[in-house]
């Protein structure tokens, strides 16, 4: 960066450019990074799911049996 005066102060286009450029290529990972960990934790959300509907069908079981036996 050349100065013409001893107080110059700011950046130049090219370097607002690459700064610019690095932040977007940043951004781009970690939106690919994000998506894998989303579709993984959806799949973790429906196996978690469906084990609570299968613990709540032995709850109903197991309460039906203690109404059989007059609790």
């Amino acid at each position: 960066m050349k100065c013409l005066s001893k107080s110059c102060k700011g950046f130049t286009l090219i370097e607002v450019v690459l700064v610019i450029a690095i932040i977007v290529i940043l951004a781009s990972v970690m939106v690919i990074g994000i998506s894998g960990y989303l579709a993984k934790a959806s799949e973790v959300k429906l196996a978690v799911s469906s084990e609570n509907v299968s613990f709540s069908n032995q709850n109903e079981n197991i309460n039906d049996e203690f109404v059989d036996l007059g609790y």
